[in-house]
């Protein structure tokens, strides 16, 4: 568990800071375009107008695009698996192409229908359907299991986060190559993406507000979430002796789970759904983004623009599964994280300068 809170609570969420923190200290406070260019103005001057900063906006465009492109993937092969183990839907590339020509359509929708008709509204079902079904997984399954797992966990990652946190200290090479890395470069690659939309509705916050908002709290959601469904898994595992739940592939392990405990069927579909759902906000959202940077810091760009990224972003995706399945998004993922890590210690360089200059 507190390898699992690792990857899903401060790292991944301190690298969306930084990114969020850059585009609105130099858009809100020094008035320059919300654009990722912009961040770099301290270092390059106004050269960031010309090709260096086409480069740095390249780079977070296929970066967003990338990361957009295998969450796109991996969320259709698992709705595709719970669809399977559900309704018996075949698992092939063609359910699996189906299911984000779907996803993509509906996100398609909700871009052009704008940020508060489509976006925000998609966002708060999401949201509703995860809070239920979080609440009724605590209520129904292992409740001591899961409130004491909430403080243990919470220690545990306290306690082996340096260990977590150092790669030449860990024994586990595979584990550290096969997820860890992973990881990274997918929070990378999705940084662009949330790092704006974080910075969009962080105007008139104090930093010390921002960094409380977008490090503890949802760190502390994350560590809530994981030790809700994870101990829930590890009791039906080991008290329980599901050895079902242990030997499920991956995808499936979710909508197996959920086997273990009342209805069933109906906390599988809010499964699914809460995956498509989930897919679509980040499409939807992420071609916004996308088209803001495309379009030099414009937020109010065409509406074609963003139909066109939606569609892109879909297509992307179809031929990553198509052409190599989980391996060739996972290796997308990684080759377009990789870049834009320099382009984040850059920004680091680059806050620290911004923030420096700023009347006391």
């Amino acid at each position: 568990m507190a390898a699992t809170i690792f990857h899903w609570a401060l790292h991944p969420w301190a690298i969306y800071a930084i990114v969020a923190l850059a585009l609105a200290l130099f858009s809100y406070n020094k008035g320059l375009p919300l654009a990722m260019r912009s961040v770099f103005y301290p270092i390059f001057g106004d050269r960031v107008w010309g090709w260096t900063g086409h480069i740095i906006d390249v780079l977070a465009v296929l970066a967003t695009l990338f990361g957009l492109a295998t969450s796109l993937g991996i969320g259709a092969e698992q709705a595709n698996a719970g669809l399977n183990h559900i309704f018996g839907l075949p698992v092939d590339d063609l359910s699996k192409v189906v299911l984000i020509i779907a996803i993509t359509g509906i996100a398609l929708g909700s871009v052009v229908a704008g940020m508060d008709a489509g976006v925000q509204r998609l966002s708060m079902i999401n949201m509703v359907l995860a809070g239920l079904l979080l609440l009724f997984v605590i209520l129904v399954g292992p409740t001591l299991a899961i409130l004491g797992g909430l403080f243990s966990n919470f220690v545990d990652y306290a306690r082996y986060l340096p260990e977590l946190a150092n790669p030449f200290g860990r024994s586990d090479k595979n584990f550290l190559d096969g997820w860890t890395a992973f990881y990274w470069a997918w929070w990378i690659s999705w940084s662009p993406f949330v790092g704006m939309f974080i910075a969009r509705v962080s105007r008139g916050r104090t930093v010390r507000e921002f960094l409380t908002c977008v490090l503890i709290i949802p760190s502390l959601v994350s560590i809530v979430w994981m030790t809700v469904f994870g101990d829930t898994a590890i009791h039906e595992i080991i008290v329980n002796n599901y050895e079902a739940l242990g030997n499920a592939p991956l995808d499936l392990k979710l909508f197996v789970m959920l086997e273990a405990l009342p209805l069933a069927t109906i906390t599988s579909v809010i499964g699914i759904v809460l995956v498509i759902v989930f897919f679509v906000t980040s499409s939807d959202s992420g071609s916004i983004v996308i088209d803001t940077i495309t379009a030099g810091g414009k937020v109010d760009a065409p509406v074609p623009q963003r139909v066109f990224w939606a569609s892109f972003e879909g297509l992307v995706a179809i031929a990553l599964l198509l052409g190599g399945g989980l391996t060739a998004l996972q290796a997308m993922a990684v080759s377009t994280g990789f870049p834009f890590t320099i382009v984040l210690l850059l920004a680091c360089f680059a806050i620290i300068k911004g923030l420096r200059s700023e009347p006391r």
